[in-house]
């Protein structure tokens, strides 16, 4: 069956005969799901919750009132043409947000696993958001924008579309983002700017004492050293080595916008 007998779905929500809904999800009152969505086992949708067609979500998350996914994109080259939103397991996506799906046919957004992704903001068609983000209130990220793992996106940030945002990076609060912005380092001021390492966020990542210290070398390096950028990535692959470091050059080389410097 498309619905799960132990599916808890409120009389005055309207779900979709074709919308598979897994076990134990719980659909309050005047949530919308159209055909075409799949709904994984024990997720809870919030009252006023509308989830329209070509959406997938794992299990366990945790939808708030007046979301809205699976959006159709805000993009003038959006023909109407099947394209997916795709979300993962354990999530949270807290009130009065939208999420788009993809532009191109057959393409999509795609939010891992583990976010915390908080009021009113938008993620726009063909992003791609890693794992155990932090998105606060009031961000706005564009399209095919991708942001990796456990970084933090402070809230009224906005990040430019096709911007990258490296694993474990941190962005202060209204910042903007119009430059790819490299893994573990802090970011700040109206343009954004490297400040340092987000050293919060790697303790309690579990990062150990030396491989704080590699990342610092590198940081030094790379913005502080006067260094042109090809000489600075070669020192740093060559003087600290380590699994973070070679991650971190890997983005710096990848990117096609260009890094923020300071």
């Amino acid at each position: 069956m498309p619905i799960d007998p132990s599916a808890q779905i409120a009389p005055t929500a309207r779900v979709h005969p074709d919308a598979v809904i897994g076990a134990g999800v719980v659909i309050a009152d005047y949530t919308i799901v159209e055909q075409d969505v799949v709904i994984g086992e024990a997720c809870q949708l919030e009252p006023h919750v509308y989830v329209k067609r070509w959406t997938t979500m794992g299990a366990r998350n945790r939808i708030s009132a007046g979301t809205v996914l699976g959006t159709d994109p805000l993009d003038k080259n959006f023909s109407g043409a099947r394209s997916y939103l795709k979300i993962g397991n354990d999530n949270s996506i807290r009130e009065h947000y939208t999420i788009s799906r993809g532009t191109a046919p057959e393409s999509e957004t795609v939010i891992g696993d583990g976010n915390y992704i908080m009021t009113s903001g938008h993620i726009a068609h063909n992003c791609r958001i890693g794992n155990r983000t932090v998105i606060a209130s009031c961000a706005l990220v564009a399209g095919y924008v991708d942001v990796e793992d456990q970084a933090f996106i402070s809230g009224g940030v906005v990040i430019h579309q096709f911007s990258k945002v490296g694993r474990l990076a941190m962005i202060g609060g209204n910042t903007r983002v119009n430059l790819d912005v490299p893994p573990y380092f802090l970011y700040t001021d109206f343009n954004v700017t490297p400040c340092g390492l987000n050293l919060v966020g790697l303790k309690r990542s579990g990062f150990t004492h030396s491989q704080v210290q590699a990342l610092k070398a590198a940081y030094k390096l790379l913005y502080r050293s006067g260094l042109k950028l090809d000489d600075a990535l070669a020192r740093i692959e060559s003087d600290v080595p380590t699994e973070h470091t070679l991650h971190l050059l890997e983005f710096i080389r990848s990117s096609k916008r260009g890094i923020c410097r300071e």
